[in-house]
């Protein structure tokens, strides 16, 4: 959802509401998640999708349907064997859509804006039952100021992921579609991950372009002014310190990526030492196999533990056979990626069951 809302704000600005799109129920396999979102102005511009091209013609005339009426409402798009003209997911899934509308100077607007300004709250979504179509951007410091005990749970349940969250009629948690009387969606927004880029080096210069592309924050650290310069990394915070130092203050967490570039083992070996034992859930060295053997070997004299150079990703990356900065910097990103959701990073044509690990099967 986050890549709509400078626009969703943009035209709710111009004064004309919108109707906002969010995936919230999917069965089977689905091109896009739980929370996929997409925008329609009053005029019919169109930014995100919610199923990669499916379904989103019918999508766009339910969201200007809904901007007409101001009455939200979930349709449901799958397969309809006995009828080659449905609306259908080509995956063979199905998914619930919810169409809601959101008023310029509304308290929706208002929590719009709140999600854009990379606050840590959960976006919390009515999907089923009384209220369907309400939602709420919950500080998790400030939840206390909400009346529904059930959207209260379900923002501080959150996780990392959007997920469903259902209530029976007494409040009570609900896990069987009979029981469930009220149903929220859960969005997480805690701000994008951080990459940190270890060494100023070309190969850098690629990662923090890609990265930035695809939303992270990206932080380039170097002690070389003259390879540290701004202008090499748009849209990359760089900072001209040891890293190490930085690293030793830094507010990362589980979902930070540490990858060092810098082939400098004065620069390198110091910030592998505080990134290994911080909180970072990716540590990542570049170097060829014999650099890979002689720097774990130094590292242990230096004091770090067998279990911290298990997390150590060296050589850097996936096996994709590129040399170029472009390519190496797909490589590295790709492990990334993979690591931060569990997955194999092998052929997904080598592969059975869903594609993604956390559809439903």
């Amino acid at each position: 959802m986050r890549d709509i809302l400078d626009d969703a704000l943009r035209w709710l600005s111009g004064g004309a509401p919108v109707a906002i799109a969010t995936v919230v129920g999917i069965r089977g396999s689905a091109p896009r998640g739980l929370g996929a979102a997409m925008v329609v102005s009053a005029d019919g511009q169109v930014r995100g999708n919610v199923s990669g091209g499916c379904v989103e013609t019918a999508v766009v005339t339910a969201c200007l349907d809904v901007i007409e009426t101001g009455v939200p409402r979930v349709d449901g798009y799958g397969i309809a064997e006995d009828d080659l003209f449905a609306v259908g997911l080509m995956c063979g899934g199905s998914i619930d859509v919810l169409v809601r509308p959101v008023h310029p100077g509304s308290p929706e607007a208002r929590d719009l804006a709140v999600l854009a300004a990379g606050e840590a709250v959960a976006h919390v979504l009515c999907v089923r039952g009384e209220g369907v179509g309400a939602a709420r951007a919950i500080r998790h410091a400030e939840s206390g100021i909400h009346r529904d005990a059930a959207a209260i749970a379900a923002a501080d349940a959150g996780g990392d992921r959007p997920r469903l969250m259902g209530y029976d009629a007494d409040g009570c948690r609900a896990e069987t579609g009979t029981a469930i009387a009220v149903e929220y969606l859960v969005v997480p927004f805690a701000g994008p991950p951080r990459l940190v880029v270890v060494g100023a080096v070309q190969q850098a210069v690629a990662l923090a372009r890609l990265g930035a592309a695809t939303g992270w924050a990206v932080t380039v650290l170097d002690p070389r002014d003259a390879f540290a310069a701004p202008g090499r990394f748009p849209g990359a915070e760089v900072v001209v310190d040891w890293p190490d130092r930085w690293l030793e203050s830094a507010a990362l967490d589980g979902r930070s990526a540490v990858c060092v570039l810098s082939h400098d083992e004065r620069i390198d070996a110091p910030a592998l030492r505080v990134a290994l034992r911080g909180p970072a859930g990716y540590v990542g060295a570049m170097g060829s196999r014999r650099t890979h053997d002689e720097r774990v070997a130094r590292l242990r004299v230096a004091g770090v533990t067998e279990e911290q150079l298990e997390r150590l990703r060296s050589p850097i990356g996936l096996d994709l056979g590129g040399r170029s900065p472009e390519e190496t910097a797909l490589s590295i990103l790709a492990e990334i990626v993979a690591v931060r959701h569990g997955a194999s990073g092998r052929p997904l044509s080598e592969l059975h069951g869903p594609i993604h690990a956390d559809a439903p099967t």
